[in-house]
């Protein structure tokens, strides 16, 4: 892989990382909420999923190389996370 970085060091890849390590720890935040009420479960699967969705969509963007990829291809990927997505939590919280 040839990249060329900033003298820092931090490429987009490492701001990728920083996000994913970031909604790694909201997502295990939102988890530790789910031992509450029944609505704060909700809020916690809800929670849960859409981190885990953007960070699907990050890998995809970042690492598979949707950012270079056609555009169909592109919004495709990001119809196809949004609509799970919102699948998924339209079922969590009926």
């Amino acid at each position: 892989m040839n990249q060329t970085s900033t003298p820092t060091g931090s490429t987009p890849f490492t701001y990728a990382w920083l996000i994913l390590v970031v909604a790694t720890g909201i997502g295990w935040w939102f988890g530790h909420l789910e031992q509450g009420e029944s609505s704060s479960r909700q809020v916690a699967m809800t929670g849960v999923i859409v981190t885990g969705f953007v960070k699907a969509w990050i890998v995809g963007f970042q690492f598979m190389e949707l950012k270079h990829a056609p555009r169909w291809l592109r919004h495709t990927y990001d119809a196809w996370v949004i609509v799970v997505c919102v699948v998924l939590v339209a079922i969590c919280i009926g």
